[in-house]
């Protein structure tokens, strides 16, 4: 009878704890290296390192895509971009036919924000978007996604400044709270992206460094304040023990080929600041760069905190976490449900935020970009893999014409440094397969729901 009374006790407390908010913050060629607590020399990150040292440290993260565009859109589906043919970062609406490539995320796809909707959350995005183009007039806005209330730029309409999206952001927070609603926040920043926005007081506080690193640091350290301001409206707030917040990455981090002048360069999205030539991320060793499938290319931060749930201090340098693990993870969190139907690429991660490692994923990942064949292009020696798998500990790499390969294990060796194909020729069959299949079974092309009105006018050209 005490049991019984115990148990019911412990259901009810269950049933009656409140969902957790959730806010991920998404910033925007963020080396895994360009945080002071991963050991940058002179960037200095006080308010993200807060989440490492009162949360996690994943440091195995990788993205799906080594950029922007296809990243997103597995965040926002928890399917393998290529599912979409979204290969590559959404341009105008030229580029985007010449690549095979749709002109927008189709609002047919299963989305995040709409899955959290139903299960009673507030739902918001301040900041990029990128699944579209502001040069694409008539492709869909944030709003039409399952988002309440947003503020974007890289989308159509109007394109909201990029500094704002703390802002907003908190005051999106505070109605929610005040509403007695969950709330679900994307907060997708801009830095460190092309061209880099300065204001004087940043670039004060590394007035002693050359101007290229001045420039980088200036960035970041505005990012890193405006990410204190959303943690201290939590704790103004009081709802801090209740609030997932997430801190990650599209990609790795951008770097000039060869010699580059710094110049101002103009963004139609967000305006004028400097160039490539400024972009001075780092990797933390992995190999690549943006645009790379090697770690240097989709390997990023991701801190995770959860006061009472997620340990204080943690690093976990084992699990093997995606992108696409991000959809199922949070939703489970939230107590929502799929769509009839929907099944995810990624896995919820539930049990590693709160302490367990998966070391080796049951669950392959799989990546394809539009690289060019082995050996790649002048300068840029390890932006040659079209197509990656990572299954288990391993993870094989390939060109897109499937020449050229290369095996590592990629749990004990992030550097991948060891090719070690030769000695194990059972694996590179194995995971060759699994690519093969897995290719089969993708889109020729995008749907036509997915194109703009411009295309029209390239057909009328041609």
């Amino acid at each position: 009878m005490k049991y019984l009374l115990l148990l019911a006790m412990t259901v009810s407390t269950a049933l009656a704890a409140p969902k957790p908010n959730i806010i991920f913050i998404f910033t925007d060629d963020w080396g895994w290296g360009d945080l002071s607590c991963h050991g940058h020399p002179y960037i200095k990150t006080p308010n993200i390192d807060r989440l490492a040292k009162e949360g996690a440290d994943f440091q195995r993260f990788t993205v799906a895509s080594g950029v922007c565009s296809p990243s997103r859109a597995a965040v926002m589906t928890g399917h393998f971009p290529a599912r979409y043919s979204i290969d590559g970062h959404f341009a105008w609406v030229p580029s985007n036919a010449k690549r095979n490539m749709p002109d927008w995320l189709s609002l047919d796809a299963p989305l995040l924000p709409k899955m959290l909707q139903e299960a009673g959350y507030a739902t918001a995005h301040y900041g990029k978007w990128h699944l579209a183009n502001n040069m694409i007039p008539d492709s869909p806005v944030p709003g039409e996604y399952g988002y309440d209330e947003y503020g974007a730029f890289n989308c159509a309409g109007e394109q909201m400044p990029w500094f704002e999206d703390s802002m907003h952001t908190v005051n999106f927070m505070e109605k929610s709270h005040k509403a007695g609603k969950p709330f679900f926040v994307n907060v997708w920043m801009h830095e460190p992206h092309t061209p880099f926005h300065t204001l004087p007081k940043y670039r004060w506080r590394f007035r002693d460094l050359p101007e290229a690193d001045n420039i980088y640091a200036s960035v970041l350290s505005h990012a890193d304040d405006r990410v204190g301001e959303i943690l201290d409206a939590l704790d103004r707030m009081g709802i801090a023990d209740n609030t997932l917040v997430v801190f990650s990455s599209d990609n790795g981090p951008a770097r000039a080929v060869g010699e580059e002048p710094l110049r101002i360069k103009h963004d139609t999205a967000t305006g004028s600041g400097y160039g490539i030539a400024a972009a001075k991320g780092v990797t933390g060793g992995r190999k690549g760069y943006k645009a790379s499938l090697f770690e240097g290319g989709i390997g990023v931060p991701f801190l995770v905190r959860w006061p009472g749930k997620v340990e204080a201090g943690r690093i976990d340098d084992q699990s093997l976490i995606s992108a696409v693990d991000l959809l199922p993870t949070f939703i489970e969190l939230a107590g929502a449900k799929f769509p009839a139907g929907y099944e995810p690429d990624g896995v919820s991660q539930v049990e590693v935020l709160q302490g367990a490692t998966m070391a080796k994923r049951e669950k392959p990942l799989f990546w394809k970009m539009d690289n060019p064949a082995y050996p790649g292009s002048k300068g840029r020696p390890n932006h040659w893999v079209g197509y990656a798998v990572v299954d288990q500990n391993w993870k094989l790499v390939t060109d897109r014409v499937m020449k050229h390969f290369e095996l590592y294990d990629i749990a004990s060796d992030v550097q991948e440094n060891v090719d070690l194909k030769e000695k194990h020729p059972e694996v590179l069959e194995r995971l060759t397969k699994k690519l093969i299949d897995w290719q089969a079974s993708l889109p020729d092309g995008p749907d036509s729901s997915t194109f703009s009105e411009l295309r029209k006018d390239i057909k009328a050209d041609q």
